[in-house]
């Protein structure tokens, strides 16, 4: 079997092409840019405002120690919402029309503890395009051997109880991309059954330069200005990281990882025979769609279907985008999976958690 995949869109659907139509005509008519609006620029002055204080705070506030680990949580929750609703975008050319301004922005992700360049092949390629494919999305790997996220995965007896440990694990993520995934992602050979490319020089450069700098301001730095000890010290990184590794990790497993979700496989050929649009409906969920908070927080990610369809377009736009694509999901016999709630699609997961557990999956 080939290890590099083909969608044939045997079916000859033409789903895309007619929903990406529709779209085009929606931002035509009402002479809009698919790129950020002023609510756009609003919302990345208030959380970089809202990240920059709450480190300020806890560097020269002069709190009680409960006060600055609650303090400590925020900032990594205001991390978390940085990577969602301005990296993100950015990264995918969809915050501005102006490449520049979207590399200014992305550069950000290294202030959250990632690095921008990798996500880049891990994210916009691999996991836009494989979504949900098990041994290409690596993704769908959470904690492998702990988490059984797919029927292809062999079923481990601990695995039983993974509906239970599964959430504590996913607030490692964010301390796992500070000192490991990055480094472990850079070097392998492939992401998935993806060659990685040669690297360019400045990549080398900037995977240790900016990890670096990473380690100076939110290491070194509180370690020489606050008048804590060691283990407190300690117990507000890992309070950050934790409650910004949670909060990532959970938007990401209520889109992809719920009931009703399909985790595909290759034909025999080695072909997805499905459409590449089609497979992206089947494999991705929305939650909580009317939910002005969520959108707000989120950075729309709580409507990935339409994020995964029109990755190049800036978030703000989803909320119109969604009713042309779910019209047209409909019109073609399509699934348009959602879940009402935040609750809702936590629930879902759960239950998906608990199934995959099981031997029967």
């Amino acid at each position: 079997m080939r290890t590099t995949l083909k969608f044939t869109n045997v079916a000859r659907s033409t789903f895309f092409a007619t929903v990406r139509q529709r779209a085009d005509a929606y931002f035509t008519s009402q002479h809009l840019s698919r790129h950020a609006n002023g609510a756009m620029w609003g919302k990345a002055m208030f959380f970089l405002g809202s990240f920059v204080a709450l480190y300020l705070l806890i560097l020269f506030g002069s709190f009680s120690p409960l006060v600055m680990l609650g303090l400590a949580g925020l900032l990594g929750a205001c991390c978390a919402f940085i990577g969602f609703n301005i990296c993100h975008d950015a990264l995918h050319n969809a915050f501005s029309s102006n490449r520049r301004v979207n590399r200014a922005f992305s550069l950000l992700f290294n202030l959250i503890g990632a690095n921008p360049y990798v996500w880049t092949i891990t994210h916009n390629v691999v996991h836009h395009t494989y979504t949900n494919i098990p041994g290409h999305d690596e993704d769908i790997e959470v904690a492998p051997g702990l988490v059984r996220l797919s029927t292809e995965d062999p079923l481990k007896p601990w695995q039983r109880y993974q509906r239970f440990y599964a959430f504590p694990l996913y607030g490692l993520a964010s301390l796992s991309w500070v000192l490991r995934k990055d480094y472990v992602k850079f070097f392998q050979s492939k992401i998935g059954e993806h060659p990685t490319p040669s690297h360019p020089r400045r990549e080398y450069i900037n995977l240790f330069a900016y990890k670096a700098l990473y380690y100076i301001l939110f290491i070194a730095v509180p370690l020489l200005v606050l008048d804590i000890t060691w283990w407190q010290f300690v117990l507000g990184f890992l309070t950050l990281h934790f409650v910004e590794g949670l909060v990532l990790g959970l938007v990401f497993q209520l889109a992809h990882v719920v009931e009703g979700t399909a985790f595909p496989q290759p034909n025999a050929g080695g072909d997805m025979q499905e459409a590449w649009a089609v497979h992206q409906l089947r494999t991705t969920a929305n939650f909580a769609p009317q939910s002005k908070l969520a959108s707000f927080l989120c950075g729309g990610l709580n409507r990935q279907i339409e994020h995964h369809l029109f990755p190049n377009i800036c978030h703000v736009h989803y909320p119109a985008l969604s009713r042309i694509v779910r019209e047209t999901a409909l019109e073609f016999g399509l699934p348009y999976l959602e879940n009402p709630s935040f609750a809702s699609a936590l629930r879902s997961h759960y239950r998906m958690l608990h199934k995959l557990g099981q031997p029967a999956c």
